[in-house]
């Protein structure tokens, strides 16, 4: 998924059979069963379940801002959580439901998507690097305190939104939501539940099914039956589930695990582990070709799939190979290659700029106009809204209203959270920051774009969270001329609400097809936005003190995007020669992503994975080649897998073909059990290697507070290795 303050969703195909998916009168009678046999009553919102989420989600903070900060790309981990609560379940007596799964998972992701809803990763730092000179405004640096009355101010807008939205986009249109439906399947297999049929409407059919197989991510389920009695009802109920779970689960993820941690903290020693001088001294020294075999990133490089990893290097490639160079070369940017304002790479950062902020706004282009088709349909004739109303509907809300989120909180919510928002804003940064009407303007600016964002997210599994920013941060430019800090808090407050409403909608999306409560979830929802909002700022807090944030360590290079868009706006200053390419590039990212959204119309969609991506292809611009590399291992990694379990798949079925109907049920069992299991096991590892450097990480942070020094620095380029000079 995904852009600067990225958030990167589960991109890599995930294929499993084993799907069952049935009518909503099938479902609730196989629900109803369930219950009585196995959960007579059971709560959905447990203790157990939140405790867990906030555990899972803790770790993802930590997690998430470690690489936020580092290379500005973070992951919702939904289908992570997902995997270790199953994974954890397993240790209580009482057997741990799939509606407490998504409650646990919905919990995690918000507990761990807080670093970049509150800006951590992107708005805060910028604010600290301002220049009166060139900003008209000092440095503004968070202490522990103004984080969390910040974090207050932004935490819950966004969750308050998204719940008005579910019933249009999940329940009436149908939305595909494709993260939030490869969660729910990823779940029906490991439970053994069946999943609520969701028949996409008529009109919506072609659109949605390109994205299923544009995305190449969810789980297939092609051979799967949809007879509602011939399926398990239960995970919990199968025997030796439990422990095949944990005998296919544990393993990996524990060695995973255990191998980055502990390949972090022997960087932290031995510093040249992470800064090897892969193409030579000079290259790395001088033009900061490197390379970093991190886990964590070869992880993510699973996770968002072998086309995300290429448009990454590609972008990496024409950044660091030729424009850097060039710029270098030709006296435009005189500093050192490294250097975010004179440098080679604070040059080719606004062509990254320019090509973010035209793939984002091409790829909404679709979603304003359907949006206002979607809006301008509501305003028929009289009669043929009576007409319409005479009709039978079929879109109707499926759950009953002790288990929806009662009206009273939603606008309760609403209406707090803009207020409280306003007065914090105006509190923390003062008249002069931004003045409070504009506050209230971004509010509702943001609210809109969160619309777009839902709807985007809901058709192509893409929050363009940093486009709306971007939006945002064009709109202040004329309400707040010249004001840097009011221009950047302005985007920040866009970001947040689409980021946010995005990711609960993914949950409904996980809960409706399960049949978990979205009382349940939204509870988790808050529950976790709350305590992420302690922890998160903490862990900013004690990142800022130990390191320099933007530094050698944590360059956090989404700031200085957030910053160059907001000084372009006030002055309109560009560094020498960059324009023309900025204009050459945004102009190349607006007709491939037109290109991507056409072929996803027609009968030729297959041909869309080989068109580059305009976020990853900024992505790669932004960050040093180390990082884009490591990512690049983990997209190889994830295709040999994918081919790998192909070739066994076929196997099987060549073995199933003239075997006798005893044989054949065997076979197919044993063809089930190779994807389900491989499937599984490559995106444990992959959660393994994530989770893994981040509690690495922290340890790490712990040792650089206590004054422990590095090892040696044998080996290392300098200026390259953390902790070496």
């Amino acid at each position: 998924p995904q852009v600067m303050d990225v958030k990167g969703e589960q991109t890599a195909p995930l294929e499993a059979s084993g799907i069952v998916e049935v009518s909503e009168e099938e479902f609730e009678r196989a629900k109803r069963s369930h219950r009585s046999s196995a959960r007579p009553l059971s709560p959905e919102l447990t203790l157990r379940a939140v405790l867990l989420g906030l555990a899972v989600g803790c770790l993802i903070a930590f997690t998430n801002l470690y690489l936020g900060l580092q290379s500005g790309w973070i992951s919702m981990m939904s289908i992570q959580s997902a995997l270790l609560g199953r994974l954890l379940g397993v240790m209580f007596s009482k057997p741990f439901t799939a509606q407490e799964n998504v409650v646990l998972q919905t919990t995690a992701v918000a507990t761990g998507t807080m670093p970049l809803a509150a800006g951590f990763v992107g708005i805060i730092p910028a604010l600290t690097i301002l220049e009166k000179s060139k900003d008209g405004s000092d440095p503004i640096r968070f202490t522990w305190s103004m984080g969390i009355v910040w974090s207050f101010g932004v935490a819950f807008f966004g969750v308050f939104l998204a719940v008005p939205l579910r019933h249009q986009t999940i329940i009436k249109e149908k939305l595909v939501f494709p993260s939030g439906k490869a969660t729910a399947q990823l779940i029906s297999v490991m439970y053994r539940e069946p999943l609520r049929k969701d028949d996409l409407p008529a009109s919506s059919k072609g659109f949605n099914e390109q994205v299923e197989e544009d995305r190449e991510r969810l789980l297939d389920d092609d051979e799967s039956t949809t007879s509602g009695e011939d399926h398990h009802t239960g995970g919990s109920d199968v025997p030796g589930d439990d422990r095949q779970v944990t005998a296919t689960g544990w393993a990996p993820l524990l060695q995973s695990f255990m191998a980055a941690a502990f390949i972090t903290v022997l960087a932290y020693f031995f510093p040249v582990i992470f800064a090897v001088p892969l193409f030579g001294d000079y290259l790395a020294r001088q033009w900061l070709w490197y390379f970093t075999p991190s886990l964590s990133y070869v992880g993510q490089g699973i996770i968002m799939g072998f086309s995300t990893t290429v448009s990454m290097n590609l972008g990496m490639f024409v950044g660091w190979a030729i424009l850097s160079p060039l710029s270098k070369h030709r006296g435009w940017a005189p500093g050192p290659v490294g250097d975010m304002s004179v440098g080679a790479r604070g040059w080719i950062l606004w062509v990254a700029l320019a090509v973010m902020t035209a793939d984002s706004l091409a790829s909404i282009i679709p979603i304003v106009l359907e949006f206002f088709s979607f809006v301008s349909a509501s305003f028929t004739p009289k009669e043929e809204q009576a007409q319409r109303r005479s009709k039978p509907s079929h879109d109707g809300e499926v759950e009953p209203s002790s288990r929806l989120i009662p009206r009273n909180w939603v606008l309760t919510g609403l209406g707090g959270s803009v207020a409280c928002g306003t007065m914090i804003v105006y509190l923390l940064f003062g008249y002069e920051g931004i003045k409070p009407w504009a506050t209230l303007v971004g509010f509702a600016l943001g609210a809109v774009l969160s619309l777009l964002g839902v709807r985007a997210l809901g058709e192509t599994d893409l929050n363009p969270v940093s486009g709306l920013g971007k939006i945002s941060q064009l709109f202040f430019a004329f309400l707040q001329p010249g004001n840097v800090v009011a221009n950047i808090i302005a985007g920040g407050v866009a970001e947040a609400g689409a980021q946010q409403a995005g990711d609960l909608m993914q949950d409904f999306k996980t809960g409706h097809l399960v049949g978990a409560s979205p009382r349940a979830q939204f509870q988790g929802q808050i529950l976790g936005s709350f305590v992420s909002i302690f922890v998160t700022t903490t862990a900013f807090v004690l990142y800022s003190r130990t390191y320099q944030i933007p530094g050698p360590d944590f360059p956090a290079p989404t700031a200085y995007v957030w910053l160059n868009l907001a000084r372009l706006l006030r002055s309109s200053s560009l560094p020498a020669h960059v324009g023309g390419y900025m204009t050459a590039f945004s102009l190349i990212a607006a007709v491939l992503s037109g290109v991507r959204i056409h072929l996803g119309k027609s009968r030729h969609k297959h041909w869309m994975r080989w068109i580059p991506s305009g976020v990853a292809f900024a992505v790669g611009m932004l960050n040093t080649p180390n990082f884009s590399m490591a990512r690049l291992v983990g997209g190889l990694v994830e295709i040999w897998w994918r081919r790998r379990l192909q070739v066994a798949h076929s196997s099987h079925s060549r073995e199933i073909e003239g075997e006798d109907e005893d044989e054949v049920g065997s076979l197919e069992q044993t063809k089930a059990n190779i994807s389900e299991v491989g499937t599984l096991t490559i995106v444990i590892i992959a959660s393994g290697f994530v989770l893994g450097e981040g509690t690495g990480s922290i340890i790490n942070l712990v040792l650089r507070m206590s004054g422990v020094p590095s090892a040696s620095c044998w080996g290392c380029s300098k200026g390259i290795c953390a902790g070496c000079l």
